[in-house]
């Protein structure tokens, strides 16, 4: 069988809201229909109907995402009902899963053109209300928010697995020596680089508004934040610990799409790619040390591509907390610190669930259009202790 090369043809997002905020009366369908009907009248030449798969990345399908977000956004955005889509679930990977299945269809020949991203609204996500264990029960029962982290926990799971997400990211700090100076400075260079690209329009070819929508960049990006103001914050999760709200992920809402050809598809949008898919990993860790799970995921999905962090032009890892990034720096000694989220990252621009992986492929591979060569990565950690990595190149 010979394996097909994969081309990122373009990539598109939203700018990413807060909790809340300006993007909170969207719904995560039409999010999702919004990147996907962009990504395609960005390439005019290309007919809707060739193309072969929608595959879309989603951590919660308990609301209005409606189980299968991805075949929503198809007949949402007006493509071809004869457009199929399917939606994928790696928790916090899942828009990066959606993106690596899409390429390995079409590296193998099952497709030729296909669209892949994720979307989240945590804004929306709803409560849920297990069925009862008999008919007419007689007293109150519990709901349980979606929005993040365990729920209805398998009472088998061991109690160190099941932390809260922030108590793990506190344990990393605890594991290597991270201080809470170290986690702020972290978080204020996040802000300051994410500023920075939005003021010099280093994402304007890659954002696209919502209309309607008064929301012109990321919105949780504070320029005026400080070291001062970051110490400021309280632990959240211990009373002596070191994670804040402040050098944390936001809980956000948004989404992302790249469209993934092979020579044939690529022939079809009359475009240059913006990058190559090279190679790709997912690694497994303790549950509650969720946050290295990019760690041996990246050596992985480097080593498949014959390449080294010597090699990198530039690395998106998802910041879902400064400890958890800062854990994982820390077991990368050949990695040069300065081609990590050049322009910002998750703590400054957010973190919606299903849509970051995307959102992170897509940045890399803008990244590599411009400089013009080079070798890029995308990684996140993912809660329950997985770790995805994929390596594009120009």
């Amino acid at each position: 069988m010979t394996i097909r090369d994969v081309y990122i043809v373009d990539a598109v997002r939203t700018p990413i809201g807060k909790f809340g905020g300006a993007l909170s009366p969207v719904r995560p369908d039409d999010l999702a229909a919004h990147v996907v009907r962009a990504l395609v009248d960005r390439t005019p030449e290309l007919d809707p109907v060739r193309i072969d798969d929608v595959v879309f990345g989603d951590a919660n399908g308990a609301g209005e995402d409606n189980r299968d977000v991805a075949r929503m956004a198809v007949l949402l955005a007006g493509l071809p009902v004869t457009v199929p889509g399917v939606t994928v679930n790696r928790l916090c990977g899942s828009g990066l899963e959606a993106v690596i299945q899409a390429a390995r269809a079409i590296a193998l020949g099952d497709a030729s053109i296909a669209v892949a991203g994720g979307v989240e609204s945590m804004s929306r996500a709803p409560w849920v209300l297990q069925k009862p264990e008999r008919a007419f029960p007689a007293g109150h029962q519990q709901l349980y928010s979606t929005t993040l982290g365990w729920r209805m926990t398998n009472p088998k799971m061991p109690a160190e697995w099941t932390v809260q997400l922030g108590e793990g990211a506190e344990l990393i700090a605890d594991k290597h020596g991270i201080t809470r100076d170290q986690q702020d400075a972290f978080a204020l260079a996040s802000h300051q680089k994410a500023a920075e690209a939005w003021a010099k329009g280093l994402y304007d070819g890659e954002v696209v508004a919502y209309e309607g929508v008064e929301l012109p960049r990321d919105e949780c990006i504070r320029d005026t934040t400080s070291m001062e103001a970051l110490a400021r914050l309280k632990p959240s999760f211990r009373k002596d610990g070191t994670v804040t709200a402040g050098n944390a992920s936001p809980l956000s809402d948004g989404a992302a799409a790249l469209l993934l050809v092979d020579e044939e598809g690529l022939r079809a949008t009359g475009r240059e790619p913006l990058a190559r898919i090279r190679a790709s990993a997912v690694t497994g860790v303790e549950p509650h040390l969720f946050g290295l799970g990019p760690v041996e995921a990246v050596r992985r999905a480097l080593a498949k591509a014959g390449r080294s962090f010597a090699d990198l032009t530039t690395f998106e890892l998802n910041e879902a907390f400064a400890a958890q990034s800062l854990g994982c720096l820390a077991e990368w000694p050949g990695l040069d610190p300065a081609v990590v989220n050049p322009r910002g990252g998750a703590i400054a621009i957010g973190h919606p669930l299903g849509a970051s992986g995307a959102r992170l492929a897509g940045a890399v591979a803008h990244q590599l259009a411009a400089a013009g060569s080079g070798t890029g990565v995308a990684a996140l950690c993912i809660g329950v202790g997985q770790g995805l990595a994929l390596v594009l190149e120009r």
